[in-house]
Formats: structure tokens, C-alpha cells, sequence
């Protein structure tokens, strides 16, 4: 696809001239007469990457169309060329200052304008390369290799968050900590190849269950947590029981190996908004529910209606 460039100029041989040779080199030029045209243009989220903004033209300027796009703070970054006839260094200074990353005088070369122009596109390419890395080491920082879930600190730091969000606005908060049943007689059994591959096919028919702002992370080991904003009670013990119901409907294929699979589940919901809990009271109490899950046979939910007493705890 043919990167999309914008041409910002009120003198037409100029423009023409642009446009012609920009369509020769391949690029997709998109022009427009002047400022106020061109800041438009740039504001919103689909805008050319790389801008051609003749210093003086009709409405907004050059340095202010510049001056502008910076403020947005926009990710990915527009590499931005002013086209000037002023070549005074206090000119290219102030050029610079208002957020250019380059310019070249009028009338220009051509060639000088491809080379301008590739260099912004190298510019663009590699904070496209540094928005990736970034991206995967933050990917790397949250989410668990295996699974592909959030991973035990940034599920913890998503509950702490809808904690804080459930007290504030007085709306119920459900958490749901999920427990594998019998996985280490899987790994001692079909081996922790198989093992993993379980991992996996629970994560993802859990991600798959549950709402869509529902998150879903790796606790540890074989456990899961369930993190419900705005779900209350009966409704946290209904999506635990669905859950429960998606992972034992259907064996786990390794290969030639067929895995019967079940989970317990332990369910605290806050409904009790005059007195904060703790993120260590809400998953005591889930998991609380969860170990009377284990005691009562497995493949079960249990329930604690009410994080902040113990004495609330009940039976799904």
C-alpha cells in the first residue's frame, strides 16, 4: 500500500508539480490548498503519516498547523516538512521550535525532495520498530507466556482497580477464583506436555465464556481468577456455573490422548458498599469458597455472598 503523504500549498504550479512527482515515486499524495484544510486533515485518526505544509498559505500557517499536530501527542508519530522561500536561520529556527522536523527552500529540487521524503519514511519506520518492541515487552511484562491470560501481577492490579472503581460508584464487583481439578495426576499421568496443552484449552474456552469486559487471568500454577465488574451476586454464581459447564462438556485432545477435564469454583461478590475491602479480604474469600468447593467433591461452585464477613459464606 502506498504510503499516503499530505500536500499543504495555495500556489497551484507548486501543488501540481508536488503531486505529479509524488504519484511518480510511488506515493499516494493528498492535497489540499491550505491550513486550515490541511489541520483538519491531520487531527484525525486515519491522517497521513508524512505532511508537505507550505510555510505561508490561506488560514492556519505552516508553523501553526505544526505547532498543532504536537499538541495532540498522536501515536503514531507525522513527521511534518515545511516548504519555505525563508532560508534565514532565525526562520529555520522558529520552524524547528513550532515542531518541523525538517524543511527545504522554494523552488525546490526534486531530487532533494525524494531524499527529504525517504528519510521521514526511515523516521516513521523505526518508531514503527520501537512501537512494536515496546509493545511486546509490555505484552511480555503483563500477560502469562503460556496462556496468553493477564498474568498473576496485572490481574491483581485489575482487581485493585475495579475494587477501587466498585466502592466509588457503589456498583457490585463479583471475583471468581477457579481451581483445576486432580492437574497434577494430569502431569503425572499423560506429562507435563499434556499438562500445558490443558493450560491453554481451559484459558481459552474461559476468555471465550465470559463477558466481554470480564477479565480473565493465570492466579497460578493451575488456578484462574475471574474478575466481574458489575455483576452481582446470582449473576456471578450463574457465569460460574457456565464455566464450569464449558470446561466439562468436552475432553481436552493431546494428540492421541483424550483429558477429561473439570473445575471448582470459589465466588465472592461485593455487595456491601458502606465498608472498603481489601483486595486480600476479596480473595480470601473467594478462596475460601473455592477450598469448600475442593472439600465438597470438586467440579462445583461455591459462593460467598458478602467479602466482608466470613459468616455470609453460602452454598451456590
Amino acid at each position: 500500500m502506498p504510503t499516503r503523504i499530505l500536500v499543504a500549498d495555495d500556489d497551484s504550479v507548486v501543488r501540481c508539480s508536488i503531486e505529479v512527482l509524488l504519484s511518480k515515486w510511488g506515493y499516494d499524495p493528498v492535497v489540499v490548498t491550505n491550513g486550515d484544510e490541511a489541520w483538519e486533515i491531520l487531527r484525525r485518526e486515519d491522517a497521513p503519516r508524512l505532511a508537505l505544509l507550505d510555510w505561508m498559505m490561506p488560514g492556519m500557517n505552516g508553523p501553526a498547523v505544526c505547532r498543532s499536530v504536537r499538541t495532540l501527542n498522536a501515536v503514531p508519530y507525522t513527521y511534518l516538512i515545511l516548504l519555505t522561500g525563508k532560508d534565514s536561520m532565525e526562520d529555520v529556527v522558529s520552524g524547528f521550535e513550532a515542531g518541523a522536523d525538517d524543511y527545504f527552500t522554494k523552488p525546490f529540487n526534486a531530487f532533494e525532495l525524494k531524499a527529504r521524503l525517504g528519510a521521514g519514511e526511515r523516521i516513521l519506520e523505526l518508531q514503527q520498530e520501537l512501537i512494536a518492541a515496546r509493545d511486546a515487552l509490555k505484552e511480555q511484562a503483563t500477560h502469562d507466556p503460556l496462556t496468553g491470560l493477564w498474568n498473576h501481577g496485572a490481574t491483581i492490579d485489575i482487581l485493585r482497580n475495579e475494587l477501587s472503581r466498585a466502592v466509588r460508584q457503589g456498583s457490585p464487583l463479583t471475583v471468581t477464583m477457579a481451581d483445576i481439578d486432580h492437574f497434577k495426576r494430569v502431569n503425572d499421568t499423560s506429562g507435563h506436555l499434556a499438562g500445558d496443552e490443558v493450560l491453554r484449552e481451559v484459558a481459552r474456552r474461559l476468555r471465550t465464556a465470559v463477558r466481554a469486559y470480564d477479565s480473565v487471568g493465570r492466579y497460578g500454577g493451575e488456578e484462574f481468577l475471574i474478575v466481574s465488574p458489575g455483576c452481582e451476586g446470582s449473576a456471578g454464581i450463574s457465569q460460574a456455573e457456565r464455566l464450569r459447564r464449558v470446561i466439562s462438556a468436552k475432553p481436552v485432545g493431546v494428540q492421541d490422548i483424550v483429558i477429561s477435564v473439570t473445575l471448582s469454583l470459589g465466588v465472592a461478590t461485593l455487595i456491601n458498599m458502606e465498608t472498603k475491602a481489601s483486595v486480600e479480604q476479596v480473595l480470601g474469600a473467594a478462596d475460601r469458597a473455592l477450598y469448600r468447593a475442593k472439600l465438597g467433591g470438586r467440579n462445583r461452585v461455591e459462593a460467598a455472598s458478602d467479602v466482608l464477613g466470613p459468616s455470609s459464606d453460602q452454598r451456590a
